[in-house]
């Protein structure tokens, strides 16, 4: 009798050929006509940039009425995936020649800067015997390309699958010499990392588009150019990159450390007081923990000259509306507080976007309703629009000059202290939010144990 051992071998050869082709077989890219469009966009550790480009994305397959899906990717792998139609564009990407793309018109310019541990030097051919690393293919590599041919001995190291980020946070441990980032990246960085100094602008500045594949449709870039050309045109660009960034460089050195510092000191007391409120009123309690840090830093003893006290800093007339006996008894005024928070945002119309609401409730809660509606209509007076906080902040200040709040229904106001309020409350709750999830929120970072502020705590 023949063995079967011969067959049966080859069906199993046969079905593990059939199996890998399968799950390696890479699916064709879809006709976007069809109701699919494919974005290429920042990879998730780059959280701000991945964010903005998948809103930016949505908004344009909300256009063309089509369903979106993103392929997030490491900076190093996007133009070579777009090259071989991976995706039908690449999002927020610095032109290049190295692959055959094509780009649109440009909708953001961000510097390019080095920084460095220690002090940065102040021209580029001083960085002899210091390590220098780049995120691979991104645009402060392009950069550095860009200047080497001012600065013949300029090196770098292209280190893959590592953002920008981690290589800014390795330069602030000290396990890293410099680096180069443009500069939200940087402002953001300097937020968790205090020591950060001041950086070189390399003068190559990259300027944001989305990219294509040079034999792509040419109907979906046209229909790209004509949806950038109306976000700028009716301000929806400038609100979001606000969104996402507006609020970035906000605080100095010792602010944000000593802010980091007390959320490992101070704030495990309070969290679950937070927590409490935000199953309350439904807002993140991060960002009621930031707006309490604005107002008192974590003190239930605060006191103000106008007689505003307690965590959150709340009027006899807010108290007693709140039915509050004791503003310096924090559990409560941690409660009343974002009970009053909602009680705002519950009175704007229901037409403004959550976030636009909320930040237009924190100018409120800093300045009153009154105050705010009349920055409102001085909005829809200037052309601009009432309904997002993006517009109504440059209205803000306006009203503690005399041409303007002597029409105001409300009279004068310090503004500009309710646009400082929100920004910074928006920057703090950034923070927590990243300190949280990056499992650092009860933890020093090792450069601020080995600054004043860590040796005061330690």
């Amino acid at each position: 009798m023949r063995s079967l051992l011969p067959l049966q071998l080859a069906v199993v050869l046969a079905l593990g050929v059939w199996l890998w082709s399968k799950t390696t077989a890479v699916s064709p890219l879809p006709d976007w006509h069809q109701g699919e469009l494919v974005v290429i966009v920042p990879p998730v550790e780059m959280e701000a940039e991945n964010a903005f480009e998948t809103e930016l994305a949505e908004l344009f397959a909300r256009q063309l009425q089509v369903k979106l899906r993103t392929v997030p990717l490491p900076i190093d792998d996007e133009m070579h995936a777009l090259a071989a139609h991976k995706a039908h564009l690449a999002a927020g990407v610095r032109a290049t020649t190295d692959y055959p793309l094509r780009f649109g018109k440009t909708f953001q310019t961000l510097e390019e800067l080095l920084i460095c541990n220690g002090s940065t030097p102040d021209d580029l051919d001083d960085l002899a015997g210091r390590q220098l690393a780049v995120s691979a293919g991104s645009p402060q590599e392009a950069a550095l390309r860009e200047v080497r041919h001012d600065h013949e001995k300029l090196a770098w190291k292209s280190k893959k699958d590592t953002s920008p980020d981690e290589l800014l946070e390795e330069v602030a441990n000290g396990k890293l010499d410099c680096t180069v980032a443009n500069e939200e990246q940087i402002a953001t960085a300097r937020n968790f990392y205090p020591e950060l100094g001041v950086a070189l602008d390399l003068d190559s500045p990259t300027e944001l588009s989305w990219a294509f594949p040079d034999d792509g449709d040419s109907k979906l870039y046209d229909e790209a150019q004509q949806f950038f050309a109306q976000i700028k045109q009716d301000g929806s660009l400038r609100q979001l990159i606000d969104r996402y960034y507006g609020h970035n460089d906000r605080l100095d050195t010792m602010d944000a450390a000593a802010f980091i510092a007390q959320t490992r000191t101070l704030l495990p007391r309070f969290k679950h007081w937070f927590q409490e409120a935000a199953d309350l009123t439904g807002i993140e309690w991060e960002l009621l923990a930031a707006l309490s840090y604005q107002e008192s830093h974590w003190n239930p003893n605060a006191t103000s000259y106008t007689n505003v006290r307690g965590m959150m800093m709340l009027t006899e007339e807010t108290a007693d509306r709140m039915n509050v006996e004791n503003r310096l008894d924090a559990q409560s005024s941690i409660l009343a507080g974002a009970r009053y928070l909602q009680l705002l945002k519950e009175q704007l119309p229901l037409r403004i976007s959550e976030d636009d609401r909320l930040w237009m409730a924190l100018a409120a809660y800093n300045q009153g309703m009154g105050h705010l509606e009349d920055a409102r209509i001085l909005a829809s007076q200037s052309g601009l629009n009432p309904d997002v906080w993006a517009d109504v902040k440059r209205m803000m200040p306006l009203l503690s000059r005399p041409s303007f709040y002597k029409k105001a229904k409300h009279g004068k106001a310090r503004g500009g202290e309710a646009v400082i309020l929100v920004e910074t409350v928006r920057l703090y709750e950034d923070m927590l939010k990243r300190l949280d999830a990056q499992d650092n929120l009860y933890q020093l970072p090792t450069t601020l144990k080995k600054s004043f502020v860590g040796s005061l705590i330690n």
